[in-house]
């Protein structure tokens, strides 16, 4: 394949003489740079929007639970679609609409049309951060692929420590009077060259063999994450109504109905959204648990720790953005260290080693927040985010590795894929226990002057939250392979059930936040 417009699969990757290649690296990655900077960047910008537009405190959630929940409801069916129809068209389809939802909410006249767009937004993100993956896989030789996946951890640390300071300049300078919106209209012209260029220089690539898609099992997975989330954001502000706890014991009843009808839908074509069968590998099935309860720690902490800074300590976003750069310099870090030296000898307990890191973090702040109360400040937080930056640096980079060491190789494109949504899922379901964990601590009508104390006490309980799912975290890795399948001594770096053949998957990208 040496010419944009030819059609590979994924084993007949592009000559390595055609320089384009680069170029179409150069653009995916910058596509991945766009999701992961949006992403963190909303969350430091969130009491402005709060401030400027008189959100609510459920539509807050929204505006990141809303793109979490519709990013992982995507994001095996973007998968799906790229292999069935093309990668290249599906990843300019996602760019464009990614802009197009950017600008809606840049524009959004009131809360409810943001929350709409931000929705959207993560619909699209979903169409397009899949292919990225698939098409540098379809476009570099296994040879090549360690640098390439080598500078992708660079895009990921660059948008994890770029994403809050860039959200924070982009509000405090407030370009045209336009307040919080540029740090959603900044993706337009980004978007805009992106689909301009991908056009160009990126080689179009499919899977070999025709594939269904399961609509029935998108919609379930969607209905049922719904029933679950929308009564526990709405549920405080209500009152926690009947129908609140109805509908969440109904979701479980409407993913039961899932797992019948995957099973079904096996047996009849061998296309299901989800393939059960996977979770018969031990490792497979706990590092999923692992995700899914990961995600629900980074989506509690990092809403609630913007708010505690904003809204509770009165930080300007510039501030808070300032404070959370020692965290994500310990990420990316710790990232490269953990994947390059330290998980080759000593396997799982690396992760956990990261899981027990990240709480003692987690303890070091709910001390230095109870000692310190209102007055403290960037410094004094400097020492727990680094150390929780560390753990979690240890956490990210490695686990799909042991994830996926035990899987068979023809599941490993749908393994690949359920780990991303799971972690997306955990963190959409994350941010609706936020109202349990914060909001249901705090109390919101208090004199101005008692606000720092109330919002402190709430980041604590937060913690203690984060802190518990660390600890669950811990031992569910203990049903992880002591080292994975590539890092045994004697393994190729062509063996294992994770390399080879049509279904090849390179190395997940760590979703930071949501």
């Amino acid at each position: 394949m040496t010419s944009p417009s030819t059609t590979s699969v994924p084993g007949t990757p592009v000559a390595t003489g055609d320089r384009r290649r680069w170029f179409a690296l150069a653009i995916v990655m910058t596509a991945a740079f766009m999701d992961l900077v949006d992403v963190t960047i909303v969350n430091i910008a969130i009491p402005s929007i709060q401030r400027n537009e008189g959100a609510s405190l459920s539509q807050i959630q929204w505006i990141t639970a809303g793109y979490a929940l519709a990013f992982a409801a995507g994001l095996i069916t973007g998968g799906r679609l790229g292999d069935i129809h093309g990668r290249k068209r599906l990843f300019l389809i996602g760019i464009t609409g990614f802009t197009i939802a950017s600008a809606l909410c840049g524009f959004a006249v009131n809360p409810e049309m943001l929350v709409a767009s931000r929705i959207l937004q993560g619909g699209m993100a979903a169409m397009m951060v899949p292919q990225v993956l698939s098409i540098v896989h379809a476009t570099f030789p296994a040879h090549e692929r360690g640098k390439v996946f080598g500078l992708f951890g660079m895009v990921v640390g660059l948008g994890a420590v770029s994403g809050p300071l860039l959200g924070a300049l982009l509000t405090e300078w407030n370009i045209f009077g336009l307040q919080w919106r540029p740090i959603f209209l900044i993706n337009l012209p980004v978007g805009i060259v992106g689909l301009l260029l991908g056009r160009k220089f990126i080689a179009e690539s499919r899977a070999p063999r025709a594939l269904k898609l399961d609509l029935v099992g998108v919609v379930l997975v969607s209905l049922g994450l719904l029933m679950l989330l929308y009564p526990l954001t709405r549920g405080r502000e209500l009152d926690w109504p009947v129908w609140g706890y109805v509908m969440m014991a109904g979701a479980f009843v409407v993913f039961g109905a899932l797992i019948a009808y995957e099973k079904w839908k096996a047996a009849k074509d061998g296309s299901p959204l989800v393939e059960l069968s996977l979770f018969k590998v031990k490792s497979f099935a706990a590092g999923i648990a692992v995700q899914t309860v990961f995600g629900i720690a980074l989506g509690i902490f990092f809403l609630v720790w913007t708010l505690y800074m904003q809204v509770g300590l009165g930080w300007t976003a510039l501030r808070a953005g300032v404070t959370g750069v020692p965290f994500s310099i310990a990420v990316s870090a710790a990232a490269g260290i953990s994947v390059q030296k330290l998980v080759p000898r000593f396997g799982r307990k690396v992760l956990q080693t990261g899981a027990l890191t990240m709480a003692a973090g987690v303890l070091i702040y709910i001390w230095e927040a109870d000692r310190y109360g209102a007055d403290i400040t960037s410094w004094q937080m400097a020492l727990p985010l680094a150390v929780m930056g560390i753990g979690m640096g240890l956490i990210v980079a490695p686990i799909t590795d042991a994830v996926l060491s035990d899987v068979p190789q023809e599941h490993a494109g749908s393994a690949s894929g359920l780990i991303n949504t799971v972690q997306q899922m955990g963190n959409a379901l994350g941010l609706g226990l936020v109202s349990v964990a914060f909001f249901g601590v705090i109390d919101e009508h208090v004199a101005p002057n008692r606000i720092p104390a109330e919002f402190a006490d709430g980041f604590q309980n937060a913690l203690w939250w984060v802190m518990g799912v660390l600890v669950v975290i811990f031992l569910l890795m203990f049903a992880l392979p002591a080292k994975p399948r590539q890092h045994v001594e004697g393994a190729g770096p062509d063996e294992g059930p994770v390399s080879g053949g049509d279904d090849e998957i390179p190395v997940q990208e760590p979703a930071l936040t949501s």
